[in-house]
């Protein structure tokens, strides 16, 4: 019987976090003052890392070292990383690691992974422990997302003895731990059932989660136990599987390779279910990239009888179809503020105001996007002006608003002559606009939102996220009623667009 084919035995589970919680703190003498927080304790210290700070910092630090020129992705929506002793798969598990980028904001980490000690058939999510210890300090636990999956749907439950010991969350934390400083609070899942449909559900919960806001990390090894080669074939054709985004053939390989009578083979992968529920939830718009393979003998050279596969993966979110890769070169970064103090300087006649001609620059400049110019006077600012909107060629707009910042900010006096020399320019230009038809589009702190209603518009700059502590409902909120003008909920039926911004 295959995976999909087996039937749904329905178990009784409590299905409100509010039944949990008075389950669990019954039992606890009424207490007058607030509980100190409970915080899971670092089981796998010693065992799986090490244990003391200081030697656990060098060591993933060195393993992050070794993928320091790898790529690096700002769009990353989803790991597969290992969880082996840190020994065996640091390497690997680093090499997901260092293709986040540290400055990306994530508002929380969904931790999902594999049921080592206990058979759930079913979902337990950690809602009982406030932190998750390393010896490198705490992780806050999300507890009120955790609730929230638990009341959505009794597929999801918790059961404190699938969390005790098992080590397959617990290893990525120092990784979290060292690639991004702050972690952001983490839901601990653990994933433990065969049943196609319980996966399926699972999938349908977790899915209006799975936007930028949020990073999902599914902790999974792959071969466990053939022989150094077979291990290769194996987890070559299972990664094959995994890349290609297909559920089915990655069932279907599983399945595959546990019929292909390769001798000590247990399991092509131990975090079958985790993947399986994330790739339930990927659509055309993500790309699977395949970062690295080793095999435990590719580290202990002693034993090549008995090995185990790891693989990493990064899953990417795409830009839309409709939107190329904007850059600047340094030189067209050079250009451009040339021609800004240029315009400036013309006005004094004491240069020549020109611009380069089409046949002198590069594409970029030639291309219609927004720009804004700011001039600063001892690091005080003396004047800014920007052009919002995709009607002329960048190269003019800078022309245009550096001579408006200088002469027509009614905040400041007109430049004078002997400021000239003591003026800095700093130019913001506004990548072109995309239309978004979904706030899941729309990452906070790296695009600017444009919003248009009839005749009333407005935007904020990526960089005012930067500013103020709001939701990206927030966000969008106060640019729909103060910029707009059209309400807070204004923007649900206007037309949305993003943009970035290079600041140089």
């Amino acid at each position: 019987m295959t995976l999909k084919t087996q039937l749904l035995i329905v178990i009784p589970a409590v299905c409100f976090c509010a039944a949990i919680l008075i389950a669990l703190t019954t039992k606890k003498p009424i207490e007058l003052m607030t509980p100190e927080p409970l915080v899971r304790p670092a089981t796998q210290a010693g065992r799986f890392y090490e244990s003391d700070p200081k030697q656990l910092s060098n060591e993933v630090d060195s393993f992050l070292a070794r993928h320091a020129e790898d790529g690096t992705y700002h769009d990353v929506a989803a790991l597969i990383v290992p969880h082996a002793g840190h020994v065996f798969s640091g390497n690997v598990a680093a090499a997901a690691y260092m293709s986040i980028d540290p400055e990306r904001h994530y508002k929380r980490i969904f931790l999902l992974g594999p049921s080592h000690y206990e058979w759930l058939d079913g979902a337990s999510v950690n809602i009982e422990a406030d932190y998750y210890s390393t010896p490198l300090g705490n992780v806050e636990v999300d507890r009120e997302t955790a609730c929230q999956l638990i009341s959505a749907d009794n597929v999801f439950e918790y059961q404190a003895k699938a969390h005790d010991r098992e080590h397959c969350l617990e290893v990525q934390l120092p990784f979290l731990q060292r690639r991004m400083g702050k972690v952001p609070p983490i839901v601990p899942i653990i994933i433990s059932t065969n049943d196609f449909s319980k996966l399926k559900r699972m999938a349908e919960v977790l899915k209006p989660y799975f936007t930028d806001d949020n990073l999902f990390i599914i902790s999974s090894d792959f071969s466990h136990y053939p022989s150094y080669h077979d291990a290769y074939k194996v987890d070559e054709k299972t990664g094959k599987a995994v890349a290609s985004g297909d559920v089915e053939k990655f069932i279907a390989t599983i399945e595959a390779n546990a019929r292909s009578g390769i001798r000590n083979l247990s399991t092509s992968a131990c975090g079958e279910f985790p993947i399986i529920t994330l790739m339930l939830m990927l659509n055309n718009d993500h790309e699977i990239k395949h970062l690295l393979y080793q095999n435990s003998g590719d580290i202990d050279n002693h034993d090549h009888s008995r090995v185990v596969g790891y693989h990493a993966f990064a899953i990417l979110r795409k830009a839309g179809k409709d939107t190329k890769q904007f850059t600047l070169s340094e030189q067209d970064k050079m250009q451009l503020k040339e021609i800004a103090r240029n315009s400036i300087a013309g006005a004094f006649n004491v240069t020549t105001p020109t611009f380069a001609t089409s046949d002198r620059q590069s594409p970029a400049l030639n291309q219609k996007c927004g720009a804004f110019v700011t001039l600063t006077k001892q690091g005080a600012l003396r004047g800014c002006m920007g052009h919002f909107g995709e009607d002329m060629p960048l190269h003019e707009a800078v022309y245009e608003m550096a001579q408006m910042a200088a002469f027509e900010d009614p905040r400041f006096p007109q430049l004078r002559r002997h400021e000239l020399d003591e003026i800095d320019i700093q130019i913001s230009v506004l990548t072109p606009m995309r239309r978004i038809y979904s706030l899941d589009e729309f990452q906070l702190h790296r695009h600017g939102i444009f919003i248009k209603k009839g005749w009333r518009s407005g935007t904020f700059l990526p960089q005012v996220a930067d500013e103020v502590n709001w939701t990206k409902e927030e966000f969008v909120g106060h640019c729909s009623r103060d910029k707009a003008g059209i309400g807070w909920d204004g923007w649900r039926d206007a037309e949305l667009y993003v943009y970035e911004a290079i600041v140089f």
